[in-house]
């Protein structure tokens, strides 16, 4: 059975959601941040040397970073349903916001939060990142145009990395203003499956959708 290793808070719940509409068996093995680092604890390094969440571990295999482990378990566990095949037109362009989340988008984000924590010695750097920041949700917001999912009509696994881009904005007010990127969200939150997901990884701050 899949166990997930799944920190409070954390990009983790993707995992989750993926397995919940997958109808994948899996555990959870939880962990929580410590309330003053907002670090994960050092026991994760005993899984993954990163100490890192999330991690899968599949048997013998132990698996982490999203992209990989969503790729993994969309492959294996969902036949590829989730994902074009390599002779799709669209395959391309799925691996493209597959690896988005994760590459060019979550940094301007993580930028503003521990260059905030700088106070004024950081404020130089303000207009720069939210500059970087409105260009990544602007290209969302263009792509989702017509779209209900980021590939159309269907879920795709990069919908279950770019969800944690698009609910980090809406929970810090950038959404407003942005209407595709609105619909995503609140399409995605309330699926049985993403609830579900909600129950069963405990706390999540980024999902307006209630857990009951």
């Amino acid at each position: 059975m899949i166990k997930v290793h799944h920190l409070n808070e954390s990009r983790s719940q993707r995992i989750l959601w993926l397995l919940e509409e997958l109808g994948a068996e899996y555990e959870i093995q939880h962990w929580t941040r410590d309330a003053e680092t907002r670090f994960a604890p050092a026991g994760l390094k005993a899984i993954h040397p990163l100490g890192k969440s999330p991690v899968i571990e599949d048997g013998d295999l132990v698996i982490a970073e999203s992209a990989a482990i969503v790729d993994y378990l969309a492959q294996l566990y969902g036949q590829g349903a989730l994902i074009p095949k390599t002779d799709h037109p669209d395959h391309w362009a799925h691996q493209q916001w597959l690896h988005f989340a994760e590459g060019s988008a979550i940094l301007p984000f993580l930028l503003g939060l521990y260059v905030g924590k700088l106070g004024e010695a950081g404020a130089p750097l303000g207009p720069r990142i939210n500059s970087e920041i409105n260009n990544v949700l602007d290209y969302l917001e263009a792509a989702l145009e017509g779209r209900d999912f980021i590939m159309g009509d269907d879920l795709s696994a990069a919908d279950f990395m770019l969800i944690f881009i698009a609910e980090i904005a809406q929970s810090s007010g950038r959404l407003k203003e942005r209407p595709n990127l609105s619909g995503y969200v609140a399409r995605i939150q309330k699926r049985p499956a993403y609830i579900r997901a909600l129950k069963a990884g405990g706390p999540y701050s980024f999902a307006a959708t209630p857990s009951n």
